[in-house]
């Protein structure tokens, strides 16, 4: 009899330990969740400013570190106007806690020339816990590479 009185004790302490870890764990997975959604709006945000071509808003949406490091001039964002992006197309995607990637074929036309190429970008993005918000760190798509 002694026995079977016990296995309520022992499985109410399994249960009381169970619902504690799993107290422990559930802000770490709110705090996921937030950053995970925070990173969709980043990149939703990110991918309608450069397909619709407002580079300035784009790139206030790079790390301000790089923006600091690499500054760019009214003439740099008049070289953007000379180009139309037609399409933006992700091709592969990976996201960590503090860090995502994602491949990008971007469509672009050359207003002048009307000669259409398409550019492949790599997006890499960085979490600042402090800002709480997602950071683009490589700056705006180069799309003159290798012309």
């Amino acid at each position: 009899m002694r026995a079977t009185s016990g296995r309520p004790f022992l499985f109410r302490t399994q249960v009381a330990l169970l619902m504690l870890a799993l107290l422990v764990l559930l802000p770490g997975c709110a705090s996921t969740r937030k950053q995970g959604t925070a990173l969709e709006r980043a990149q939703y945000a990110w991918t309608g400013a450069v397909r619709w071509n407002d580079m300035k808003t784009a790139w206030q949406l790079v790390d301000p570190e790089y923006r600091t490091a690499h500054p760019i001039s009214e003439l740099d964002f008049a070289r953007y106007e000379q180009v139309q992006v037609t399409s933006y197309r992700e091709t592969n995607a990976t996201a960590g806690p503090d860090e995502a990637m994602r491949e990008i074929q971007i469509g672009v036309i050359n207003r002048h020339t009307m000669a259409e190429r398409t550019v492949r970008y790599t997006e890499r993005w960085r979490w600042d816990a402090a800002a709480g918000t997602w950071w683009i760190v490589d700056g705006l798509p180069d799309f003159w590479a290798g012309e």
